[in-house]
């Protein structure tokens, strides 16, 4: 009788934790989830343009994002640039010493 009782507890928590539906917590199935910028606390004009840009158009918004972050790529490597020359480091003309 006690190897049966292990055997049926046993069984029980396992189906608990392989079947997620079966679980208290599961709750139903998103069926409609739409994630959206909350535009009504945004006062710039450039951050509203871009939320709402986010919310109607996103092909534009990758469009934007990808342009955007190619151009703040370029102006990381000239900074970094400027400031290697100003201290004196020259990776521009690299000497190839062979022994």
């Amino acid at each position: 009788m006690l190897r049966r009782t292990f055997w049926v507890t046993g069984l029980t928590l396992l189906s608990g934790l392989l079947i997620p539906a079966l679980a208290l917590a599961a709750g139903g199935g998103a069926s409609e989830l739409v994630v959206v910028a909350d535009t009504r606390v945004i006062t710039s004009e450039v951050l509203k343009y871009f939320a709402d840009l986010y919310n109607f158009n996103p092909v534009l918004f990758a469009v934007w994002a990808v342009v955007l972050t190619a151009g703040y790529g370029c102006f990381l490597g000239v900074l970094m640039d400027f400031i290697m020359s100003r201290t004196g480091l020259d990776l521009k003309s690299r000497k190839i010493i062979e022994n």
